[in-house]
């Protein structure tokens, strides 16, 4: 009987995430692919003790970071010095290395939210009634702070991102297997941003989220490209996350469901190898 490959599949079935539950994703997907690979789940604090024993790292909703900053930097550092294989891979140039991409991205001229990290580099962000004040290393909207531009003039550079409120009509997310879209969900009322609907991308939509797909240049994994809908009808990049993006499959038709169940099984098999 030829062995299967073993998973280490990287989940806080307990994380308290707002309006959606994590642990029911993980749940399901997990149940789907012991159809072709043998899975163990484990807790990210868990994860350098259990590691060796298994092909490959699945790192997914897993919760911020910054909740458990020393170990993911010991899960890294292990992880790079025995080449463990990681999905996604730590090679990602987005969330996977924190927000510096934005300010990355900003300064290339990218349609991204303009943001910037230093006081003294305040007065290039267009002027706004508010701004969005968030960590470098935050997600899931931790830390996140709404001040007017007084307020700004107190802050301390290098660790905190700052952008100016955009008002948007709606937000709205692709899904990405490696370099393959799968669907899109957006959510219409932005005062309830995680009651999403399935969206029918056009391809000035899927045009704007390959540019940042094509600049990750991740061979494998699960990208998921945040973006918001201005008034003036364009896309602006809010978020780019390559690290743990949560998927919303019950969100979905049943066939769109399967579709990128068999997208992600067939990508973990060619990330493995064969």
């Amino acid at each position: 009987m030829p062995v299967r490959p073993r998973l280490l599949y990287v989940t806080d079935l307990a994380y308290p995430a707002r309006g959606r539950r994590y642990c029911d994703e993980d749940i399901f997907l997990t149940s789907r692919l012991r159809a072709e690979f043998d899975i163990a789940l484990c807790h990210p604090l868990d994860t350098v003790a259990l590691m060796d024993g298994f092909d490959a790292v699945v790192v997914r909703n897993s919760g911020p970071v910054l909740h458990h900053q020393e170990a993911y930097d010991a899960f890294r550092e292990r992880a790079t010095a025995l080449g463990t294989r990681v999905y996604n891979p730590l090679t990602g140039r987005a969330d996977i290395g924190g927000k510096q991409y934005l300010l990355d991205l900003t300064a290339a001229g990218y349609p991204v939210i303009p943001t910037v990290d230093r006081p003294e580099d305040l007065t290039r962000l267009p002027e706004s009634a508010s701004y969005v004040v968030k960590p470098k290393a935050g997600a899931d909207s931790v830390g996140l702070r709404f001040l007017t531009g007084p307020e700004l003039a107190g802050l301390a550079g290098g660790d905190l991102l700052v952008q100016p409120r955009v008002d948007f009509r709606y937000e709205v997310s692709f899904y990405y297997v490696d370099d393959t879209f799968q669907y899109a969900l957006h959510a219409p009322d932005p005062d309830r941003r995680w009651v999403l609907e399935p969206y029918e991308a056009s391809e000035a939509d899927l045009s704007f989220a390959r540019r940042f797909i094509d600049w990750n240049t991740l061979d494998h994994g699960i990208q998921r490209v945040d973006a918001c809908r201005t008034q003036d009808g364009d896309l602006l990049l809010v978020e780019l996350e390559d690290l743990n993006p949560y998927l919303s499959l019950d969100r979905l038709p049943e066939r769109v469901r399967d579709t990128f169940v068999t997208a992600m099984t067939g990508s973990l098999h060619a990330f493995l190898g064969g």
